[in-house]
């Protein structure tokens, strides 16, 4: 079965790709990358001056019908076991399956089953299955 194909899948499109860059990050070592509100009293950037780094606000904020999507045209709900996969029996061209890091293979195995009965789409199906040797 190819499974299910998603509800209208509108392109999707991201105002910025770029991660935002602390201030001063590619001057020190020590000041790693990850973004962090400039507090200072003369700070150029917390200003927003002309040339300065850009700093996150709203404004880059995705479409809300696109938000949270999927290049698969999925949002994902996090499954630990059958029951969790039940809810989205209605849901299964707006939602895909993605199987918990700590399921076990015996229960991801039965999530992956069950899912392909109620063709609801997991999007990390083949994630520690392996072929079992029988000889």
């Amino acid at each position: 079965m190819a499974g299910p194909i998603p509800l209208a899948k509108k392109a999707i499109v991201k105002k910025r790709t770029k991660k935002f860059a602390r201030h001063q990050a590619d001057l020190f070592k020590r000041v790693k990358p990850s973004w962090r509100k400039p507090k200072g009293i003369d700070g150029r950037v917390r200003r927003r001056f002309k040339g300065a780094l850009p700093m996150p606000s709203v404004g880059y904020g995705s479409n809300k019908e696109t938000r949270n999507i999927h290049p698969h045209g999925f949002k994902t709900v996090v499954v630990h076991n059958v029951a969790d996969l039940e809810m989205l029996m209605m849901h299964n061209r707006t939602y895909a399956a993605t199987v918990g890091k700590n399921v076990s293979s015996r229960v991801r195995r039965e999530i992956v089953e069950r899912a392909e009965q109620l063709a609801i789409r997991v999007s990390n199906a083949a994630a520690k299955l392996r072929a079992e040797d029988d000889a």
